[in-house]
């Protein structure tokens, strides 16, 4: 389909628009990063750097980040295996209920997110807290992993419909055992979307705030949390603004591999 010149000036500006609406607030922050101001000011005083390095050494912020990274990782090995195998399960075998059951998979990434922070706090309140496990990083991760598994279903199940079952079958009529099939035959062709659903997992865990609130109790802080408990607090604002900004640069890492990644699967390179 040919476009007019006005048409593409039309959408090129509304893109433009977008892209602005999108972007200008992150480059806000990223700019008083730099600010020698101790509040949120703008245009900014000055320029300085001394506030990355109090972020860098701030006892919270470390904590706060190893915690995210313990809670995120742990969430999505979980959700690789429990994903993956729902997805095969759904995928290539017919049982009664199938569809319901992948409704029931995909439903808490539909629900609100208090409505699941608050359904896992009192479920671990009844079914956890008599044996003696109080909230922590271990309700954390598993909170996080009901939505990731989701992530990885729905990757997992979209690529093994579209490869079919035929290279699988050719595999077991040439004598191949079903784990070696599953090795050499199934395992490279789903590589890519296991990678691509582990980041997205991944990511989807350390952002959390809502479910992270109702299942980590006192003694345990994710960043999101510490920056929304230090957002407003005296004398805190250009450590989160370079908190923030660390965030914006680190996450840029798995959007570039993850495109790099669909790139190589699209041209016919290997992963």
């Amino acid at each position: 389909m040919k476009l007019s010149k006005r048409a593409q000036w039309l959408l090129g500006g509304i893109t433009g628009l977008v892209l602005v609406f999108i972007y200008l607030p992150l480059i806000v922050v990223a700019i008083n990063s730099f600010n020698p101001s101790k509040t949120f000011s703008w245009p900014p005083t000055g320029f300085t750097t001394s506030w990355w390095g109090k972020a860098l050494t701030n006892e919270g912020v470390v904590k706060a980040l190893s915690t995210s990274v313990k809670a995120g990782l742990g969430a999505t090995v979980i959700a690789l295996i429990l994903g993956t195998c729902a997805a095969f399960a759904v995928a290539r075998y017919q049982f009664f209920g199938k569809e319901t059951i992948s409704l029931l998979v995909v439903l808490p990434i539909a629900l609100p997110g208090i409505v699941t922070g608050i359904a896992l706090n009192s479920a671990f309140r009844t079914l956890l807290e008599p044996f003696g496990v109080g909230f922590g990083l271990f309700t954390v991760v598993v909170g996080h992993a009901t939505f990731c598994i989701v992530v990885l279903y729905n990757n997992v199940l979209a690529r093994l419909r579209r490869m079919g079952t035929s290279l699988e079958e050719a595999s077991s009529d040439l004598g191949a055992s079903i784990f070696q099939t599953f090795r050499y035959v199934t395992f490279p062709m789903i590589r890519s979307a296991l990678v691509a659903g582990a980041l997205l997992a991944f990511a989807l865990s350390f952002d959390e705030i809502v479910v992270t609130t109702f299942t980590s109790g006192a003694s345990v802080q994710t960043l999101p949390q510490w920056i929304f408990n230090n957002l407003f607090r005296p004398n805190q604002a250009p450590i989160v603004n370079v908190v923030a900004t660390m965030l914006i640069i680190g996450f840029m890492v798995p959007v570039w591999l993850s495109q790099k990644l669909s790139e190589g699967v699209s041209s016919g390179g290997r992963f």
